[in-house]
């Protein structure tokens, strides 16, 4: 099941205008912990963070639905947030299954690698993030 892909700024735009729009990030624990994680207290929001894969194991984590849909309507816009946007669309074509309104955010936190393997073009690079 394909899910809508978004730009960065048009999901700062959903999350800034839209009350009920939800920022998920499905990245990892060490991701978050070491790498950063965006920051919507200028718009009075909290990502949401639910791991997609699990640190250290790397497998899926069977409470993903659950913790990423808790206290959640499925009319509520998810905004589904990885390192590169692939996590991220996984999750989004799982909840867009169950019937919940998922989109991917298609660059990422940190965004694709360039020919030296670093990466830009991600929300890091483009909209508010902390490091935790």
């Amino acid at each position: 099941m394909a899910v809508p892909q978004i730009s960065l700024e048009e999901a700062w735009d959903e999350l800034s205008s839209n009350p009920d729009a939800v920022l998920i990030d499905v990245r990892t624990v060490a991701e978050w912990s070491f790498v950063g994680v965006p920051d919507l207290s200028s718009i009075g929001k909290q990502v949401r963070t639910v791991e997609w894969t699990q640190f250290p194991t790397g497998e899926g984590n069977e409470r993903f639905m659950e913790e990423a849909t808790r206290d959640l309507t499925p009319e509520q816009p998810l905004l589904l947030l990885c390192r590169s946007g692939a996590r991220s669309n996984a999750a989004a074509q799982a909840l867009s299954a169950a019937g919940f309104s998922a989109t991917n955010i298609s660059a990422g936190f940190e965004g694709d690698l360039d020919q030296e393997g670093h990466r830009h073009g991600g929300w890091k690079d483009e909209l508010p993030w902390i490091q935790s």
